[in-house]
């Protein structure tokens, strides 16, 4: 059994997908960000970077006591590793899923939440960093529009990189850019959209979030500081 610490975030619904797609059993703890549920002890000690998702699996490959997993990437590297299942066991194989798995956590997160914070949440709209973030989102979409013009997915066969990849995706028109742009994203995103492992992984988050964020919930997300974030 996988406990899952979760909430409905591009980077929860990475593992979802995994668990979704592997058929794993899993239960769903929800960490409302919002509300603060990431900075309690009992979290904090399997993500001590006050940052869900994270995972405890209470079956672990070495047969020893339960084991904890945080960070979306290791989570899907450790999962992969669990199962045998999308990471490819060859060695040019593995490294190009990984490529796409790590310039996702570097790249495509990272600017594209930075995108929504200046684009959506911010309280001053302040133009330079909105045309920043936008344009190096298209720019990262660009890149991975050419690795898709010759790859069925991302790294090749369906992998982990594109469970990481397709949930920054999702929220295209909120970040700035149009599908129709960059044709062979528009090809691969319709074809995980339809996945029935990737419905099922969102249908996990419907109602679980508030359909627009409150300022208090916002002062909890974007006011975080070493000295406001211990343990409560």
């Amino acid at each position: 059994m996988i406990e899952l610490h979760y909430w409905p975030t591009p980077n929860g619904h990475k593992i979802t997908i995994f668990l979704e797609e592997s058929g794993l059993a899993y239960r769903i703890h929800p960490v409302n960000i919002g509300k603060g549920d990431q900075f309690k002890p009992d979290f904090l000690k399997i993500a001590p970077n006050n940052r869900m998702p994270a995972i405890i699996d209470h079956a672990p490959a070495d047969g020893g006591a339960p084991l904890s997993v945080f960070e979306s990437g290791a989570i899907l590297v450790y999962l992969a590793e669990k199962t045998g299942h999308f990471l490819p066991s060859d060695l040019r194989g593995r490294m190009r899923a990984l490529e796409w798995l790590f310039w996702q956590m570097g790249g495509l997160g990272p600017m594209a939440g930075q995108n929504h914070h200046f684009s959506q949440y911010a309280p001053e709209k302040i133009p330079y960093a909105v045309d920043r973030y936008v344009k190096e989102t298209n720019r990262l979409y660009g890149v991975l529009d050419r690795q898709l013009a010759t790859h069925e997915f991302v790294a090749g066969a369906y992998s982990i990189a594109d469970m990481a990849c397709y949930p920054w995706v999702v929220p295209y028109e909120r970040q700035g850019q149009t599908l129709d742009d960059f044709p062979h994203v528009k090809r691969w995103f319709s074809a995980m959209q339809t996945r029935p492992s990737v419905i099922r992984a969102y249908e996990k988050g419907e109602g679980l979030r508030a359909p627009t964020m409150s300022e208090e919930d916002k002062k909890v997300l974007f006011g975080q500081t070493a000295q406001n974030t211990q343990p409560r």
